[in-house]
């Protein structure tokens, strides 16, 4: 069935004219004439059968109709040009991989490891978007995700990575300075906003006495709290995959136990089977499973 589409010349004028609430100023923007950028919005209104604009002498008023439908056009012309750039940066003997993730997972655990798999697959571009929450893979444009383990997976196939244990880190020089010698209990407590009772289990599952454990700064991201217990602001409680580097170089200690309890699962996440998946999928889920049997 053939598609009723507007020209898309007709459909960049438009939305210039909207967005500007000008056919003079849509014309300098695209270079046009004023009189060509009428013209155009004139043939747009003529294939909807539907006015956009109310001419009030050499002004122009964009109607409802025609706010609604300039969003629209807008966010398909933005996605058509984002599509249209991705497609001409691709290399043309290589392929590229959409990864979903965490963002402290990806700039903690995964970034600095993606150097060895670019040395392995040098024609295989990976880009990171970030994902907060579960979603639903197919359809959404991602070749996989790394999430926590969840049932929204369900029907997916998803492969175990990592388990987020959780552990207590400061900086030296806090452990110093903490009058009477140093305890955990002494020391400010950092907290992460979505796991406030975080502290509260560590205590029960360590036997270390916390007096109010629920007090002490929140952030909402783990990588905020790293950056809080560098600067000295306090001890925090973060997985220790997270901070393994710091823990070698000695920006950061952690002399108190780890909790008992396995907070989280990273899991990596595909819409079928390794076996069936593409090439640059089969090179990245082979690449990361490694790379996390050896952490």
């Amino acid at each position: 069935m053939r598609r009723k589409i507007p020209s898309t010349t007709s459909l960049i004028a438009f939305e210039a004219a909207a967005r500007h609430g000008s056919f003079a100023r849509a014309a300098d923007e695209l270079f046009l004439t004023e009189g060509a950028i009428s013209r155009q919005i004139g043939r747009l209104e003529a294939f909807l059968g539907v006015t956009l604009f109310q001419r009030i002498g050499n002004r122009v008023r964009l109607l409802p109709s025609g706010e609604r439908y300039a969003k629209q056009v807008r966010e398909v012309l933005d996605r058509l040009d984002r599509d249209s750039l991705y497609l001409m940066g691709q290399p043309h003997d290589g392929a590229n991989l959409d990864i979903a993730t965490i963002p402290t997972f990806a700039m903690r655990w995964l970034i600095p490891r993606l150097s060895r798999f670019q040395q392995k697959h040098p024609n295989i571009t990976v880009h990171l978007a970030e994902r907060m929450e579960p979603f639903v893979l197919a359809g959404s444009g991602f070749d996989a995700a790394i999430h926590f383990e969840h049932p929204a997976w369900t029907g997916m196939r998803t492969h175990h990575l990592l388990s987020e244990v959780l552990v207590p880190v400061c900086c030296p020089d806090l452990l110093k300075e903490s009058p009477g010698g140093a305890t955990l209990d002494s020391i400010p407590r950092l907290h992460r906003r979505q796991n406030p009772d975080a502290w509260q289990r560590y205590a029960q599952e360590t036997g270390i006495p916390l007096s109010n454990p629920a007090i002490g700064a929140c952030y909402d991201l783990h990588s905020m709290l790293i950056e809080a217990a560098l600067a000295g602001l306090g001890v925090a409680l973060v997985p220790r995959l997270y901070v393994e580097n710091e823990l070698a170089q000695g920006r950061l200690i952690a002399p108190w136990p780890e909790g008992k309890t396995i907070s989280k699962t990273f899991c990596l996440i595909l819409p079928e089977s390794i076996e069936l998946s593409g090439e640059p999928v089969q090179a990245f889920a082979r690449w990361i499973l490694g790379e996390a049997n050896t952490s």
